[in-house]
Formats: C-alpha cells, structure tokens, sequence
C-alpha cells in the first residue's frame, strides 16, 4: 500500500467527542475535548489535554476537580455548541438545557442527559506548550440504566459521539461490530 507522508499531526482515529465540566466561580460550565482517553487501569485514570485559555481549565485549577461526560449523538449540537462558545461569556448550562448533578466531588458537575458521567480528581496537570494535560483519577462513574447490559455500559445503547478531524471534520456514531475482543486473534495461531 502507498503511503503520503503529511508530516507531524495529531491524526488519531476515532477521536471522542467529550464533555468536560467544572464549576466556574461556583456556576458550572462545560467544553468540548477530543483529545481526551484512559491512561491507566489501576487506579483508574484519565485524560484531557485543553489549551491554556479555556475557561473550564480555570474552573478546574479552582477546583481540582472536573468531570467527563460522555455523549451520544442524541447530544450532537450541544456538543458542538459547548466547543464553540465560551463560557465566560454564555450560560451553556442554561442555552443547552443540561440538567446538571454532583456526585461525590464538589465542582465537578455533571450532565444527566449524558448517558455516562466521570467524576474525576486531579492528579496532574502537565504544561506539554498549547495544552495543559489534565489526568484525573476516576472516583466514581454513573451510567444511565437505559444503557446498560449484563451489569455494564453496553456502547450501542451509549451510542457514543465521535469527532472526526482531516479532510472532513464532522461527528460520527459508532458502527457495526466487527469481531469480538480478546478472541478474534486466537484465528492468527490457529492458521
């Protein structure tokens, strides 16, 4: 297969399309992020990478706290929204009609419409140059029931948005199953 060479980019397929909240001055406020993932296991740790100026990192710096809210397509324009207005200037909470609750950690709140929230403590904040990358430690996760199989998050019923940069930046949803985990490569020995 013939390859072109780009040069260096942040081209990472599929990219998820996260809420970050953080009470902002004691108001909560919520930002898009895709540059956001797991990072460890035990403890259970995530993070997000936000440039300098945003004004959820100045509720976080407050806090210590920020939360992770995952939306599903259902969610597209409000994800949108809260990626290209700020709050220091706009009521997100209000335009986008979030119904918001906390859990256990204070300024960290939360989006009920979202079928998966993490309530997430900072543990570090590196300066990397245009982004701060935030890892918050997970201390505790609230899944809507509607979403859940066997006991657990079950990703279609989640329905998870995607952000897709390159050629065409646009949201996508997740699509069919491909083949199971865990198993699919025994096929490899086997052959």
């Amino acid at each position: 297969m013939k390859k072109i060479t780009l040069g260096p980019q942040t081209l990472i397929y599929p990219m998820p399309a996260f809420l970050i909240g953080a009470d902002v001055g004691g108001k909560p406020n919520f930002m898009t992020a895709a540059w956001s993932g797991i990072c460890n296991s035990s403890p259970p740790m995530v993070t997000a990478a936000l440039q300098h100026h945003r004004y959820t990192l100045k509720g976080i710096r407050e806090n210590g706290t920020f939360s992770l809210n995952v939306p599903s397509v259902d969610q597209v324009k409000e994800t949108d929204y809260c990626g290209i207005v700020t709050g220091a200037k706009e009521d997100k909470v209000a335009v986008c009609g979030f119904k918001v609750f906390y859990g256990k950690l204070k300024g960290a709140p939360l989006i009920e419409q979202c079928p998966v929230n993490l309530e997430c403590r900072v543990v570090h904040m590196l300066n990397l140059g245009s982004h701060t990358l935030l890892v918050g430690l997970i201390e505790e996760v609230h899944v809507s029931e509607d979403c859940v199989t066997g006991g657990q998050p079950d990703v279609m019923k989640v329905n998870p948005l995607i952000y897709s940069s390159g050629s065409k930046k646009s949201y996508c949803s997740i699509g069919k199953v491909v083949a199971p985990a865990f198993s699919i490569g025994q096929e490899i020995k086997k052959g």
